[in-house]
């Protein structure tokens, strides 16, 4: 491990250590790391570099919504090779939040994800990819994949 040292304005230190603590980082470091893992992760996804990712899509819909309930499973069982698992609740008689777990190539998971999202009567959609890097099996090795975050 390699030791970084900065310089910051009072101000910000003072923010950041205030950060820190509400966070409940146990020292700077840490949350610091955190920090640059999350914009280096982000910045991966927009610029195209990470080529897989894992990646939590959760939406909320009104299930008397048009045929929108089945748009959406129709559109899941077109990717169900992205999808590792999907959670359901009903918030009340009409709205329904789905969180789905999804894992692939960054483009298609992304753009199954924005498709879902853009749907008619999809509210307060949000996805939140994880870039990951895939350990091909060895000879010696388990017949799956891994994957591991990418930073």
């Amino acid at each position: 491990m390699r030791r970084l040292t900065i310089s910051v304005d009072d101000d910000l230190a003072d923010t950041f250590d205030r950060f820190t603590r509400e966070k409940g980082y146990a020292n700077r470091s840490e949350a610091f790391r955190d920090l640059v893992r999350n914009a280096l992760g982000d910045a991966g996804i927009k610029k195209g570099s990470a080529k897989h990712c894992v990646g939590a899509l959760s939406y909320v819909y009104n299930h008397h919504e048009r045929q929108l309930a089945s748009r959406l499973a129709s559109l899941h069982h077109a990717h169900h090779d992205l999808t590792v698992s999907t959670m359901h609740a009903h918030l009340d008689h009409e709205n329904c939040l789905e969180t789905v777990l999804l894992r692939g190539r960054t483009e298609e998971v992304t753009h199954f994800a924005e498709s879902v999202i853009a749907q008619n009567g999809v509210r307060h959609g949000r996805f939140h990819p994880i870039p990951i890097e895939l350990e091909e099996p060895g000879a010696k090795q388990h017949r799956h994949v891994h994957a591991r975050p990418a930073t």
